[in-house]
């Protein structure tokens, strides 16, 4: 008895002491550990919900389990606006609440800065939209996004004085951001082309890596996600980019549906979110 009672605590040991390689000892701040199971529970969740139909309501699947429903609708550029922009400014604003706290700290407000700061310019002169979004659904993910930026801001914080983690993944981790940046942008770039001046209607998306699978944009943000991961090396970050991939998974697996269901052209061969695989 003595035996099988301890094997999972053993189990569990080992398991921390290998995040405890990589990651920053957990801080003692019931916030910031709350919002990490938060944060990967609600997301996981969510990509489990957008597997079974129930979407978030934005981008193509903005008038979806609506039916009978009354919603406030926004344009699609104003709703995307007031989800960033929030967060853009926490993250600009954290420079001078949290100055001089090392190179680590400094790569990651800018890392967070540059991330809403893109979105917010390719909301204003990239994307082009044919839908709406529902107040109700713009408000939470704004909500989301300016909490999980200032947690993680925070976590960041609370490390500092901390010993830094035997494998330093900071440089990997600039490395992930920028290419899942870079790829990121291209292929929204490649979206924004699809449309002519005045058209609205959906098309199949081609070029780069919609060769390949439908939602490119979606693969490296998952890696940009991961790049900010390793560039804080926190466990919040780490269950944050966690559940932002599990999410982007079920929706990028909604989208691929969407597609062949309304294109009878749809390449079979092109996956939802990894090539050749998923």
């Amino acid at each position: 008895m003595l035996v099988v009672d301890h094997y999972p605590k053993g189990r569990k040991k080992n398991m921390m002491s290998v995040l405890g390689n990589f990651m920053f000892q957990a801080p003692a701040s019931f916030v910031v550990s709350t919002m990490s199971v938060v944060s990967l529970v609600s997301l996981a969740s969510g990509g489990w919900s957008e597997i079974r139909g129930k979407h978030m309501n934005y981008s193509k699947f903005w008038n979806v389990n609506t039916t009978g429903q009354k919603h406030f609708n926004l344009s699609t550029k104003l709703g995307m606006l007031l989800l960033y922009t929030p967060a853009f400014l926490a993250s600009a604003a954290s420079f001078c609440f949290f100055p001089n706290q090392g190179v680590r700290s400094t790569i990651l407000h800018s890392s967070l800065t540059f991330h809403f700061f893109k979105r917010i310019l390719e909301v204003l002169f990239v994307h082009k939209y044919s839908g709406y979004m529902t107040l109700d659904t713009a408000i939470p993910i704004c909500l989301s996004y300016f909490l999980t930026t200032t947690t993680m801001i925070y976590a960041q914080h609370l490390t500092n004085g901390l010993q830094q983690p035997p494998i330093n993944l900071l440089y990997p981790g600039i490395v992930l951001f920028l290419l899942g940046m870079s790829g990121n942008f291209y292929h929204h770039y490649l979206l924004s082309k699809l449309r002519k001046k005045g058209e609205r209607e959906y098309k199949i998306p081609k070029g780069g890596m919609f060769e390949f699978v439908i939602c490119p944009h979606y693969l490296f943000e998952i890696i940009e996600f991961y790049g900010i991961c390793f560039t804080s090396q926190t466990l919040y970050a780490l269950c944050f980019s966690t559940g932002t991939a599990l999410y982007l998974i079920g929706r990028s697996y909604a989208t691929r549906n969407w597609y062949l269901s309304k294109f009878e052209d749809f390449p079979k061969h092109v996956k939802a979110i990894i090539p050749f695989v998923f």
